[in-house]
């Protein structure tokens, strides 16, 4: 490793960085299997301890001015830019993301979110007023309103484990902008990198118990989180089966929920369609995190035209990738998150095999020393009732089904429990556009894999609840209050 391995990582909680009553566990780097550094193992009681540090923080925090709060985000954005290649060498040795990965997509992502939201934009704060011009008692009884939005409370921030930078700088920055307090549990697997973020905050001047970061193995630290009176809401990146289960104790107390969950992308080629933008884009699925993001087209549903030169095409470009340690420079695909996660996908890509699919690339694993590898693996003449086309693979799989007309294939993309991102491909981008709009899915890429990170980000179905991104993620939250009072 070229970094110098955590020794013993300390909670954060209410400002102070507290030993774990519940010891220390290894973060294992899945491309060498060596040991990143030694994260903590947190006890209910210092859970709740930092729930309740967070509800003491919060009337102070939220009484500051967008202006303060702002500033502590715009700095603590610098202290991570600052620090961009250490923060990336640790986040690549705990996630397994490449050089370019770690360095654009995690840290560099991080950093740009926290300085987005460093941006005070009071149109965002408050809603334009509204004026009744007669109410039930006439000309009396006209009322002036306006509605503003307060922060939430406290928010608890579960993240995920594919990005350990990204996805907890989009949950704790617009928390803290609009005024909330936060506690985050980290995914176990990559713990480490979020207390860099912790501490990034704290030399950028964020209050003691503002931000409060408690992480552990034991599903126990996570329903402490999520069930602690003191919290308000709860913010989750994960699998929809864990997502249900956060909302039933949610439902339970009334708390406000933001869920980001799982995803089956259908990627729609038509018979009109660029087929190499189409492989190109498709193709990342086997690149980017290693196919362990949920907004990957996993799922690609290609009209008969088209579908032999795309299940050709995507075989070639599957087997000119490079698999191994994420450090070399011409590393495109790096190893899976761990070895039961590897095991996980293997065991998908043999289900497949017998339920008919013909694997026309990979589906053997790696012959590399040390890792957790599995080979870009493409599955063909694939149907949508088979379990490899329904259920959320997370790894670098993808499946092809065909189909006939048009309305087969927007039929075949929105049969599925999932609905976050699909995507559309056609040289008619009005034909791409009227198929986009018939997609039952949060978001549609036409023509491109690429996100614009102000447009609303969350699914339909059983891949989340409420959006965020941009604006959105300052509205998502906050609460709206209205305020009346006599024309």
């Amino acid at each position: 490793m070229s970094f110098k391995a955590v020794d013993r990582q300390r909670l954060f909680v209410g400002g102070s960085w507290a030993e774990p009553d519940g010891g220390y566990y290894a973060v294992v780097d899945p491309a060498s299997e060596e040991t990143v550094g030694w994260a903590p193992e947190a006890s209910r009681d210092q859970v709740h301890a930092a729930c309740a540090a967070a509800r003491e923080a919060f009337g102070p925090w939220s009484g500051t001015s967008p202006e303060e709060r702002a500033a502590v985000l715009g700095r603590a954005a610098d202290i991570i830019r600052g620090h961009l290649v250490p923060y990336a060498e640790l986040a690549q040795a705990e996630t397994g993301a490449t050089t370019g990965t770690a360095r654009g997509m995690q840290v560099g992502v991080g950093a740009a979110r926290f300085r987005r939201y460093a941006r005070v934009e009071p149109a965002e704060w408050a809603i334009p007023p509204q004026i009744n011009e007669a109410g039930p008692m006439g000309k009396a009884g006209v009322m002036g309103a306006l509605a503003v939005r307060q922060p939430v409370g406290v928010v608890t921030c579960i993240t995920s484990y594919n990005n350990p930078w990204a996805n907890p700088a989009g949950k704790i920055a617009p928390a803290l902008a609009m005024g909330n307090t936060v506690v985050v549990k980290p995914a176990p697997q990559d713990p480490l990198s979020v207390y860099r973020m912790a501490e990034a905050l704290e030399a950028a001047g964020a209050p003691p118990g503002v931000v409060n970061v408690v992480s552990g193995r034991s599903v126990e630290v996570g329903e402490a989180a999520v069930s602690s009176p003191d919290v308000d809401m709860v913010s989750f990146t994960g699998s929809t089966a864990v997502g249900q289960r956060i909302a039933e104790v949610c439902g339970r107390d009334m708390k406000r929920q933001l869920m980001e969950l799982g995803g089956k992308g259908a990627a729609v080629v038509l018979d009109d369609a660029d087929v190499g933008s189409a492989v190109a884009g498709i193709g990342t699925t086997f690149s980017f995190y290693s196919g362990q993001i949920c907004t990957a087209p996993t799922r690609v549903l290609a009209q008969r035209a088209v579908y032999d030169r795309l299940v050709e095409q995507l075989a070639a470009y599957a087997g000119r990738l490079k698999v191994g340690d994420p450090r070399e420079r011409d590393t495109v695909v790096g190893p899976l998150i761990s070895a039961a996660h590897r095991d996980r996908v293997e065991a998908y890509v043999e289900l497949g095999r017998k339920e008919g699919a013909v694997v026309v690339a990979g589906g053997e694993r790696p012959s590399l020393d040390t890792g957790f590898y599995v080979a870009p693996t493409l599955l063909a003449d694939c149907t949508n009732d088979m379990r490899v086309a329904r259920e959320e693979i997370f790894g670098p799989v993808v499946v092809v089904i065909p189909f006939d007309d048009e309305d087969e294939g927007v039929a075949l993309a929105n049969d599925s429990d999932y609905g976050l991102i699909d995507y559309v491909w056609s040289g008619d981008v009005a034909r791409a556009f009227r198929v986009a709009r018939r997609l039952r899915a949060g978001g549609v890429g036409v023509n491109t894999v690429g996100r614009n990170m102000e447009a609303p980000f969350g699914g339909f179905k059983k891949s989340g609840v409420g959006r965020d991104v941009g604006s959105y993620a300052l509205h998502a939250y906050s609460e709206v209050q209205a305020i009346v009072w006599p024309g």
